[in-house]
């Protein structure tokens, strides 16, 4: 079997460590809640952003929203994540 990356590794380990941070049987979808959450961390770590205020390049302004941007999908995705967390089938 092939070696994972750190990041696949990592995911893989949130699916099978999920029961055993709650300390009960889970659902199918609260794996894939805890899936979705490791690959928003892996993908898109989180960071402080200080508000945007007086940058004084073009280019200062492009990797704050590219920044900005960042966060917003990872917290896209970690809603997404605990939406599914709750769904109970």
């Amino acid at each position: 079997m092939p070696k994972l990356s750190p990041a696949a590794q990592a995911v893989l380990d949130a699916y099978w460590t999920e029961a055993d941070r709650l300390g009960r049987d889970v659902t199918d979808s609260e794996l894939i809640a805890a899936v979705l959450r490791a690959v928003a961390d892996e993908v898109t770590p989180h960071m402080f952003l200080k508000p945007q205020e007086n940058l004084e390049s073009r280019r200062e302004a492009m990797v704050w929203g590219m920044d900005h941007q960042t966060q917003f999908t990872r917290q896209k995705i970690r809603s997404i994540a605990s939406e599914l967390g709750d769904y109970n089938v």
